[in-house]
């Protein structure tokens, strides 16, 4: 996630830190670290002992945190869904998306995605998997890298080409397969391919066996402002069959989603 330099934040008159390192300490829990010791958040929040020490018990206070009394490393609680639950909740997005996302999921039975664009990521926001399950562990609040994913060239094809071009380049372009678009003109001639086409394609980009198709949904002032998006696995489908029956189901999809 694209986050404020650390001397920007500390230059904003009404930046409150303390709540900023608190959200810190949240965000150091992740697939890799889904329990701490107090030592290990001070060095990934680049805090010194004492203040993790004390952000950590409030935040245990508070019961976004549970400390293990034996091993004494430091979890997320339950309690941390809550601020996902009042987004999804209080979203005009989210509300005029489920019904439609929920029509696409029983007619085709495959993976269905809403998707958003925060800085060079694709967000989750919602997703409802395929009985025939891919070889993913993608669900509701994870993030992916918007320029080898068809939900994030989907959103992509619709900003202005400046902006285009500077996502691409604060990108970290990795080889996450032989299909992953190497270079930013790679990838910005596929953004290109999408805007003419109106959706996005993308095969085993960064899974493989994976393939999905997203076109993008437009707000009421017609700027883009979330995708929608299909995938399905290619041992069921051909690369033909998936631009033959995929591309018009998500076109349709975003366009019923659409404040405009």
């Amino acid at each position: 996630m694209q986050d404020k330099p650390a001397t920007a934040r500390r230059e904003d008159p009404l930046m409150v830190q303390s709540v900023a390192k608190a959200f810190r300490v949240l965000t150091v829990f992740d697939k890799g670290h889904g329990s701490l010791t107090l030592s290990q958040i001070a060095q990934l929040t680049d805090m010194d002992v004492s203040a993790a020490q004390r952000f950590t018990h409030t935040l245990t206070q508070l019961g976004y945190l549970k400390r293990d009394p034996v091993t004494r490393q430091f979890e997320l609680t339950i309690k941390t869904l809550d601020l996902a639950y009042h987004y999804t909740r209080g979203s005009r997005l989210v509300d005029r998306a489920m019904p439609v996302l929920q029509h696409l999921s029983k007619e085709t039975q495959e993976a269905i995605s809403l998707t958003i664009l925060d800085g060079t990521e694709i967000v989750f926001v919602t997703r409802y998997l395929s009985r025939q399950m891919l070889s993913t562990d993608v669900i509701t609040g994870s993030r992916l890298p918007a320029y080898c994913t068809s939900p994030g060239r989907a959103i992509l094809s619709c900003l202005p080409e400046a902006e285009v071009r500077s996502i691409v380049q604060a990108s970290e372009l990795q080889a996450y397969t032989s299909s992953t678009p190497k270079s930013a003109d790679d990838i910005l001639g596929l953004v290109a391919k999408a805007k003419l086409d109106g959706h996005a394609v993308a095969f085993e980009e960064i899974y493989h066996g994976d393939a999905s198709v997203a076109a993008p949904i437009l707000g009421s002032n017609g700027a883009v402002v979330a995708a929608v998006s299909i995938a399905v696995p290619l041992a069921r489908f051909s690369r033909d069959e998936v631009l033959a029956t995929f591309p018009k189901l998500v076109v349709a999809a975003a366009r019923s989603i659409s404040f405009g």
